[in-house]
């Protein structure tokens, strides 16, 4: 039963970004407006023909591909996971995971590019640049919970 609601939660993770992404590019172009009253996230409608911060963007079919076969990577290891008991923090991580690899992956299957939309207003112009998605976040927090349930193991083993 556990492992439905990882997968499942995985799957709404995806559609929720997927969604998201379907909204914003109803949108204007070049459009910049303020999340909620933040003066410091700004949503905008970038298309991300590269992976992230638009690395290889010259290359999209390298792009494409590579994203697929990580995602697809991430999926196997994610069930395999799935299946053995414990590490919560493991499979919570690989969840989130998934569901951004393959929110991205989608995306430049099916439109060609990512679609990027929430944005920092910082003192760095580079860094106020950079646009993120729902699905870069959950790659990020994935990737945290699992080098933290790795770091976590290993300090359990030690301590035996």
């Amino acid at each position: 039963m556990k492992n439905l609601f990882g997968a499942g939660a995985t799957a709404f993770l995806t559609c929720l970004d997927m969604a998201v992404k379907s909204e914003v590019e109803k949108w204007p172009d070049e459009e910049e407006k303020p999340f909620a009253d933040s003066k410091k996230i700004v949503l905008r409608k970038v298309h991300n023909k590269g992976m992230c911060m638009s690395l290889l963007k010259e290359y999209p079919q390298f792009v494409k591909y590579t994203s697929l076969v990580m995602a697809a990577i991430l999926t196997v290891w994610d069930i395999l996971c799935l299946r053995k008991k414990g590490s919560y923090l493991k499979k919570a991580g690989l969840s989130l995971g998934v569901a951004g690899a393959w929110s991205n992956t989608l995306d430049r299957w099916m439109r060609g590019y990512v679609v990027d939309y929430i944005g920092f207003q910082t003192s760095d112009e580079k860094l106020t640049k950079i646009t993120y998605n729902l699905g870069d976040f959950f790659l990020a927090a994935g990737s945290i919970l699992i080098l933290l349930s790795e770091f976590l193991h290993n300090f359990r083993k030690g301590s035996e």
